[in-house]
């Protein structure tokens, strides 16, 4: 095993504490293993060309925080096996014992003491469960990050940067970095104070690998229809034409304009006239149900094999010259990949521009055999569709809040 030398150029940048950043399939694990098996357990590798593979003079035992679905898919213990590290601690170098589970089990790790931690694709923002957990263990443990997008705004980085001991708590946050609106019934920071403050700390936990990636990416943008007359009796009316009843939430309401849009008829129609001419094989991303029901329908009557994962569905990529792999984006936007595709097909968009760039990732990967990727956004002129791809072009998540309040509680 050899690294890249920007995966050398980090081990040499990481420390305790450390948010390795890089995009998607740029071998930010293998990146994270080596800094924890030469600087943390002091074994030897082959780096810069020079040296061997040795045992590690001061082993630790390694934590793998991941996603369910990494997880699962037992990726990490694959690389883990480049290092001669397994969860028997009999069998792996050095004693070392492996443990790697999910997010959603965070919390039976808060004992742990004198270990390693990978935290791979982050999910400490916010003050939840997962981020008291989390620093709990950071006091107790060496630790580092691994995030793709590590951080929307400042007030993203309050548990990392309270891990490291930038400040005391949120609140102290806070109190030195936050004006709040004072038009709001709820907490809403208007603007951060102190800026110089908050990126030079930034700066020195972020370890950015730098990458010019073989594969190029190409994006194409594909107009579909949505029928107006049914989305303004969904918008203006607040009347739910499928159920025959009225709208009286806000969230039905989003979900019904998103169905007007998404289940057209000539949304199934792109994916068909895709399927028909330029893609073989296709990962197509969705949100909704009735979105899966339709793809199922449309490839059954095309004979086109396909697999699903979701909530119900954990089935793997198919094989074969021709095929559907229809993701959702909640349950499989990221913690895999697959390089016999150059295809992704996006059904309908996610509300979240992390969310996206992780789904774009699963098929640029350092080790693609392919020179150039295409991904398919289908999308209409609806209102809502517009104001999503407004949010995510701007590397931002869509906030239905603000959409309805200022295209719908205005005009009623």
């Amino acid at each position: 095993m050899e690294l890249y030398p920007h995966q050398e150029e980090a081990i040499e940048k990481l420390h305790n504490g450390s948010i390795l950043c890089g995009d998607v399939g740029t071998g930010k694990s293998l990146t994270a293993l080596a800094y924890y098996y030469v600087k943390v357990c002091k074994g030897t590798m082959k780096m810069h060309g020079k040296g061997s593979f040795g045992a590690p003079a001061a082993p630790r035992d390694l934590y793998i925080i991941t996603t369910a679905k990494k997880r699962d898919s037992l990726e990490w213990l694959k690389e883990c096996g480049h290092f001669c590290i397994c969860s028997d601690p009999e069998s792996s170098i050095g004693g070392i014992r492996l443990t790697i589970d999910s997010w959603n089990n965070i919390k039976k790790y808060r004992n742990i003491t004198n270990a390693f931690f990978i935290f791979d694709e982050q999910k400490v923002s916010g003050s939840g469960a997962w981020v008291k957990a989390f620093l709990t263990i950071a006091r107790k443990n060496q630790w580092i990050l691994l995030s793709a997008t590590p951080g929307d705004t400042w007030s993203d980085y309050i548990p990392v940067f309270i891990a490291n001991g930038f400040y005391r708590s949120k609140n102290d946050f806070y109190n030195q970095h936050c004006v709040f609106s004072p038009f709001t019934n709820y907490p809403k920071i208007e603007k951060y104070i102190n800026t110089g403050e908050l990126s030079r700390h930034a700066s020195e936990i972020l370890v950015r690998m730098k990458y010019q990636k073989m594969a190029e990416q190409k994006h194409y943008y594909i107009q579909t229809e949505y029928d107006k007359q049914k989305y303004m009796t969904v918008f203006r009316d607040r009347w739910d034409p499928w159920e025959n009843c009225p709208i009286d939430e806000s969230g039905k309401l989003c979900y019904l304009l998103r169905k007007v849009a998404n289940a057209d008829l000539s949304r199934i129609e792109a994916v068909r006239e895709l399927m028909n001419n330029d893609c073989r094989r296709a990962i197509i991303f969705y949100n909704f149900t009735y979105e899966l029901d339709a793809l199922r329908d449309l490839f059954e009557i095309m004979g086109i094999p396909y697999a699903e994962w979701n909530g119900e569905n954990h089935e793997e990529v198919p094989k074969g010259e021709s095929w559907g792999y229809f993701v959702q984006y909640n349950a499989g936007a990221e913690g895999w990949n697959c390089i016999t595709t150059d295809t992704i097909i996006f059904f309908s968009q996610s509300y979240s521009y992390r969310t996206t760039v992780q789904a774009a990732g699963r098929i640029d990967r350092m080790n693609t055999p392919f020179k150039e990727l295409k991904y398919y956004h289908l999308k209409s002129l609806a209102p809502i569709d517009v104001a999503i791809s407004r949010a995510l072009n701007s590397k931002k998540n869509f906030n239905e809040r603000n959409f309805l309040g200022s295209n719908y509680v205005n005009k009623s």
